[in-house]
């Protein structure tokens, strides 16, 4: 009889206090609902609103078993954060996602039925296939996403369709082998596995999502992370 699969959920947090007891609920919900064993874990980057002591809370009312805290000094990049959570986990697969709703748990069955159906590697949300979209934006940050997407597609040529998505299940043993391969540290990181994954032989199969804008707290895309992402784009190319 195979071993019963594991589900390890990554959660990078930074000023999420409004926003997590609500995640949780819905991924535990989520899991229990579908009969899932499932680990969430927790990395907060010392947010100032109290971001930790909520999941410390959070942490004894549904038993550390599922919720595992893994806070750092300060922020110190998306991309060591899943590096960090990663040691933690314990998992055969893994989920990447945000924690301020614009990645909703109710297509995590999806995901992993499609996964399970073929056998890939990775699962990668899409809001740019199928019947996948985009909510609560307005039209400049539309244009701006795609115009992310386009650039990298055109350079890259990666097979994907949402390439900049951050809402992902992976083989656990696959996203070791891919992270340890990848140098980026912010928001080029989910670019650079993808594009890395591919590159390196990994099957991916796309689900369709609805993304929808954050409903508490401010975006953390600005200026610096659109000029970090174009540089991470021309840095592949050189590179993959």
């Amino acid at each position: 009889m195979a071993p019963k699969d594991k589900y390890t959920v990554i959660l990078p947090t930074y000023n999420e206090r409004c926003n997590l007891p609500i995640i949780i609920w819905l991924l535990n919900r989520t899991f229990t609902e579908n009969k899932l064993d499932y680990e969430i874990i927790i990395v907060d980057d010392a947010s100032p609103d109290g971001t930790l002591e909520i999941a410390q809370q959070l942490q004894k009312l549904y038993n550390p078993k599922h919720i595992l805290l893994r806070p750092r000094p300060g922020k110190l990049g998306l991309g060591t954060a899943y590096v960090h959570g990663l040691k933690s986990a314990s998992g055969n697969f893994v989920i990447i996602m945000d924690a301020d709703f614009s990645h909703h748990p109710k297509f995590l069955p999806s995901m992993i039925a499609t996964q399970k159906r073929t056998g890939c590697d990775i699962v990668t949300g899409t809001r740019y296939a199928g019947d996948g979209g985009v909510y609560g934006w307005d039209l400049k940050r539309k244009l701006v996403s795609r115009g992310a997407n386009l650039v990298a597609d055109t350079v890259l040529r990666p097979g994907v369709s949402d390439l900049t998505g951050s809402f992902r299940l992976y083989k656990k043993s696959v996203l070791e082998k891919v992270m340890a391969k990848t140098e980026s540290k912010g928001y080029t990181f989910q670019m650079e596995l993808m594009t890395r994954a591919v590159g390196m032989g990994y099957r991916v199969e796309e689900c369709p999502i609805s993304f929808v804008d954050r409903v508490y707290g401010e975006s953390k895309l600005g200026g610096e992370e659109i000029v970090e992402y174009l540089k991470g784009v021309l840095s592949l190319w050189i590179k993959v």
